[in-house]
């Protein structure tokens, strides 16, 4: 690779899926707050709908979400109960009704029983307008899902899973924790393809321990042989002071940065050739789905999901640590589940905190969407790159280095730098101007 490209591969960045970046949310923002954002909403509003589900049978050695594990049902059962209070209380909150997404992330959501996935799906229907739905996407843990979970989810109206992976190879897969044969996958698809459900996604990952270039490229080429209609691919991002699950894996284990980048580089080119188009940084889709149709069409946008279709008017995060975007700021719930279940239980809501947007955050992170989902960027409408005297100190040594180019007021990166674009959006990320390096151990590496 370009050296001057390997020596940002190693810089860290936020993964802009909000601004402001989490890390800058405060408990400023509380139940009280988040309660009167629902009540301003537009009776006539669509709302997305995006349901957390935090347990999983075991937690792989790799993951950085907000999960536990548990062998009993009973604290599954009692968290759909917390779940279905949520779901009533968000609902009286609004007088926003008609739904025009739903997600399932965790965790693992097919942890849940069948009935008791398709119990909260009816109390979903019970309190808002899901006639309107377009998309109703659930993650799925291969290993868990069983026929009846399938035929539960059709049921429901589930239209796309998105099955986690990471790498099909044995030896990498016993390093993480994550054994799974590549027949049990390529069987979960079968399996959800013949209850009806059409889209598939897959997740993979590089820069694993004791994972190859060979390994990540073996990877990319069995998933693309079954056949999943978008693949997201994702940098491991080794953080044990965050999440002391990933103590268990020895960091002489995990590939250099040089590795990483060939490994990053080996999967693009692998489904590239295979016929997948690239979407973003990090997303691959095949020519007719709906989500490189957008990225065509320049209708791409950025959420806590990555690259999205999502065009609701507003996101309500259901379920522990999930987080709501509204016209006026995000809020986040309580991590714990407990925590959570306990605040629900004293008649408010569970938010522990968030961000309120001032006009400066709108105009910044509609930037930065566009900067992300197109790599290129026209600065006029946004006031200019006049507008933006930090932006321009800071893009200098990148635009030296060929990481993006500026003519007049139009900002674009070229190909081979797209994978550094987060480096380019943090230089109009305000908040990263006022903190400097502080708190940079907590985003991922740019590659």
């Amino acid at each position: 690779m370009d050296a001057r490209l390997l020596a940002y591969a190693d810089r860290t960045a936020p993964r802009y899926t909000s601004y402001p970046t989490a890390p800058h949310f405060s408990s400023a923002v509380n139940g009280e707050v988040y309660a009167a954002w629902l009540g301003a909403l537009d009776p006539a509003a669509r709302l997305s709908l995006y349901l957390h589900i935090p347990f999983c049978r075991e937690i792989c050695r790799y993951c950085g979400c907000h999960t536990f594990a548990t062998r009993k049902d009973e604290p599954i059962a009692d968290y759909a109960d917390a779940l279905e209070a949520e779901i009533a209380r968000v609902a009286g909150a609004t007088p926003a009704r008609r739904i025009a997404s739903i997600a399932w992330g965790g965790g693992t959501p097919n942890i849940l029983a069948p009935a008791l996935f398709e119990h909260i799906v009816r109390v979903l229907h019970d309190r808002f307008d899901l006639t309107t739905v377009s998309e109703h996407a659930i993650e799925i843990d291969p290993r868990l899902l069983t026929p009846a979970h399938a035929a539960a989810f059709a049921h429901a109206g589930v239209t796309r899973a998105s099955l986690g992976v990471q790498d099909f190879n044995a030896h990498v897969q016993d390093a993480i924790g994550r054994v799974q044969p590549a027949a049990q996958v390529s069987d979960a698809i079968a399996m959800l393809r013949g209850a009806g459900i059409g889209a598939i996604n897959v997740d993979l990952m590089y820069g694993l321990p004791l994972q190859s270039v060979a390994d990540a490229r073996r990877s990319a080429v069995l998933a693309a042989e079954m056949g999943p209609e978008r693949l997201a691919v994702f940098g491991y991002a080794h953080a044990p002071w965050f999440k002391s699950r990933q103590r268990l894996i020895e960091e002489e284990l995990l590939p250099d940065t040089a590795t990483r980048f060939a490994q990053a580089e080996a999967i693009q080119e692998t489904l590239m050739a295979l016929g997948y188009h690239a979407i973003g940084f990090d997303h691959y889709a095949r020519p007719d789905d709906p989500l490189a149709r957008a990225a065509r069409a320049g209708a791409l946008t950025r959420s806590f999901q990555g690259y999205s279709l999502d065009d609701g008017d507003a996101l309500i995060g259901i379920g522990a640590s999930a987080i709501s975007t509204l016209p006026q700021g995000y809020a986040q719930n309580a991590a714990e589940p407990g925590a959570w279940a306990r605040a629900l239980e004293r008649g408010g809501f569970a938010t522990a905190r968030g961000v309120a947007l001032s006009d400066e955050d709108r105009v910044r992170r509609a930037l930065i969407n566009r900067l992300l989902c197109d790599f290129a960027v026209d600065l006029a409408p946004f006031g200019g790159l006049g507008a933006f005297p930090a932006a321009c100190a800071a893009l200098a040594p990148l635009i030296q280095d060929g990481l993006v180019s500026i003519v007049g007021e139009r900002l674009s990166i070229p190909p081979e730098a797209r994978p550094f674009a987060r480096l380019v959006a943090e230089a109009f990320d305000a908040y990263r101007a006022v903190h400097g390096a502080q708190g940079a151990a907590r985003h991922s590496r740019a590659v």
